[in-house]
């Protein structure tokens, strides 16, 4: 990937142009376009003299044939002047086949299956009036549309937006919904990117989740995945060699072409999804799963072209990136990436390693103690340049210019969860104290907030790895599931490894699926009112916000005591926190008369520790302005 300060007139070329690509918009888009005069079918097979579609309506009767024209760039395409909605279709090449198109809008029964002819156009919307949220006003909450709900569904998500609304949280971020093998997938094995998965629900179902989130006051965005596809279903190849590189690799197999022979259709294949997405379905914004893993030397990298099609249309970008690399929150403009956040897990990491000493795999690069933290929360990650153990050389970049809101924090997400043989959540292995104290921080720091759903009433059902595989390659997932962990300590006996759930078992999915009745008693219920109050606080305070690190600090302040200063917009905050489970930090109590904070007076407003949160009562004496943590907690205070 070439990652370099660009030349102004770069940011002006057309989007999706790149390196010759024809004009995607002088022809019908890829996959079956439903028009005035039938169907239009266009699909890219350069290496094939013959493409066929074989169309017949859902309802039954004779299929027809049509065979597509081919052009100079590879292009098939054709008219079917009896195409209608609702038709289902397959493709054959060379007579070969027939191959679901991997441009499809639906599937019918399976990603193996014909696929469907959709017409966006036939979904009635009431988002009209649906503005988006600056990007620093987001408090995203992660869900996995599979186990959010006992049905599963795009339509009994919708029933719980309000309840999303009522929390505070301003985005909901979908966990990859592109169709897979099989009708349980944590999401990551999808094959076909513009089919929402039919285990879910409809593409009109899909819609009437954007809508309804749009008027429920909800962002939503999309996590996407173009870095790999999964082993069963994928068919690009079929179409083309020209699909992957002949020399790049992933951790899950070839890279896709983005910079070599022939590239120009693949950029366009890819580039135009999160267009498709926006345009079709009305989403807000993405999610890029490993956007390290996405090689491209080309003079204007693929994510680049991405970032700014997203923007013209007013939307988000975040992206999964390890490498704390500062060019990924660039501008384009700038010979940046153009992505509005990234997923900044130094945060997490020091977090968990200050709870559970956890030494393995990339938590051996943290110490978890306070000044790590204080440190990661003073400049978004904690990396910037020294040397990884896990990586085995130097790590990340400087980033204190770029704003708070670009570093996307959280506690617990899928990866967090899902990549653990038992899928365990971190308030499985933390003192509850903690986990208020460090939720509390997560939701009134500086950097955006994402939740992970059932974090906010510390979910007692873990978030396991589960797929649907056919009976040859789903014994080789489990295996492999098994082998990944071998590695850890805690599962160095055989009968440990034996206990780790099966992902191919329906019973893994089940597991995983939130309890939702837990929010109707205690110690759930009281953890769920700290959220509220916490994003109440968020919402009310711009200071909590800020566009910039000049009007907040993070300083520690004494024996295990961290703080935050955040002033500005007509409030000074102090967000206090201590957290660690085996020391008192009552030694430290009169620290604030000797500080400059100790000329002014401060009110509280929350404390992690309130008994109706389920604490034993604050730290924090307003009368005597005295602190005594004698558990982990965090306080919000007010000058008065």
């Amino acid at each position: 990937m070439k990652l370099q300060t660009a030349p102004e007139e770069l940011a002006s070329k057309p989007v999706f142009t790149d390196q010759g690509a024809m004009d995607a918009e002088s022809r019908a888009p890829l996959g079956a376009t439903v028009h005035a005069d039938g169907v239009i079918y266009c699909v890219w097979a350069p290496e094939h003299d013959r493409a066929e579609v074989e169309a017949w309506s859902a309802s039954g009767g004779d299929r027809r044939t049509l065979v597509l024209s081919k052009d100079e760039e590879g292009y098939h395409r054709g008219t079917d002047p009896q195409g209608q909605p609702g038709d289902r279709y397959q493709i054959r090449l060379d007579g070969e086949g027939p191959y679901p198109d991997p441009a499809s809008r639906a599937q019918a029964e399976s990603v193996h299956a014909p696929s469907v002819v959709v017409d966006p156009m036939g979904y009635t919307w009431n988002d009209a009036n649906w503005s988006r949220p600056p990007f620093r006003d987001l408090t995203v909450y992660e869900l996995h549309i599979g186990t959010f709900t006992e049905e599963g569904t795009f339509r009994a998500a919708i029933e719980k937006l309000p309840y999303l609304r009522d929390l505070g949280v301003t985005a909901i971020e979908i966990m990859p919904i592109g169709d897979f093998p099989g009708v349980r997938n944590w999401g990551y094995d999808g094959v076909l990117i513009y089919a929402p998965a039919r285990a879910y629900g409809s593409p009109d179902d899909l819609r009437a989740l954007v809508d309804s989130a749009h008027q429920h006051g909800l962002a939503v965005l999309l996590d996407v995945v173009y870095n790999h596809l999964g082993p069963d279903g994928n068919y690009l190849g079929a179409f083309s060699r020209h699909f992957f590189h002949e020399n790049h690799s992933t951790p899950w197999g070839k890279a896709f072409n983005f910079d070599g022979k022939r590239s120009a259709p693949v950029r366009e294949f890819f580039g135009r999804n999160p267009v498709y997405w926006m345009e079709e379905f009305h989403l807000d914004g993405f999610r890029f799963d490993a956007t390290h893993e996405i090689e491209d030397e080309s003079e204007r990298h693929i994510l680049a072209e991405m970032t700014d099609a997203i923007h013209a249309r007013g939307g988000y970008a975040i992206a999964e990136d390890s490498r704390n690399e500062r060019l990924v929150l660039m501008q384009t403009r700038q010979g940046g990436l153009g992505f509005d956040g990234v997923w900044a897990d130094d945060f997490h990491h020091c977090a968990r390693v200050g709870q559970t000493s956890e030494t393995d795999s990339y938590y051996q690069d943290f110490t978890g103690s306070l000044p790590e933290l204080i440190e990661t929360l003073r400049h978004g990650w904690l990396y910037r340049g020294q040397t990884s153990k896990s990586k085995e050389g130097p790590r990340g970049t400087e980033a204190d210019d770029l704003s708070p809101a670009g570093f996307v924090y959280c506690i617990s997400n899928h990866d967090q969860a899902g990549n653990r043989a038992f899928g365990e959540r971190i308030n499985a292995a933390i003192a509850p104290a903690a986990y208020r104290a460090l939720s509390a921080l997560l939701c009134l720091s500086p950097s955006t907030p994402m939740l992970f759903m059932g974090q906010e009433w510390a979910a007692s059902t873990p978030f396991l790895y589960f797929t649907d595989h056919n009976n040859e390659l789903g014994p080789l997932v489990t295996e492999g599931r098994r082998r990944e962990f071998a590695g850890f300590k805690e599962f160095a006996d055989h009968d440990a490894l034996e206990r780790i759930p099966d992902p191919q078992a329906p019973s893994t999915l089940t597991q995983s699926k939130l309890n939702w009745k837990e929010l109707e008693v205690n110690p759930y219920a009281a953890v769920c009112l700290l959220y509220r109050e916490c994003l109440r606080f968020r919402r009310e305070f711009p200071e909590l916000r800020p566009s910039s690190r000049d009007s907040w600090k993070a300083l520690l302040i004494g024996p295990q005591i961290g703080l935050l200063h955040l002033s500005g917009e007509g409030n000074d905050l102090l967000l206090v926190f201590h957290l660690d489970a085996q020391k008192s930090a009552s030694a430290a109590t009169h620290w604030m008369p000797h500080t400059h904070f100790g000329s002014r007076r401060w009110r509280l407003l929350l404390s992690s520790q309130e008994e109706r949160f389920g604490g034993s009562g604050p730290g924090f004496d307003p009368a005597t302005q005295i602190f005594s943590f004698h558990r982990p907690e965090a306080l919000l205070l007010q000058a008065e």
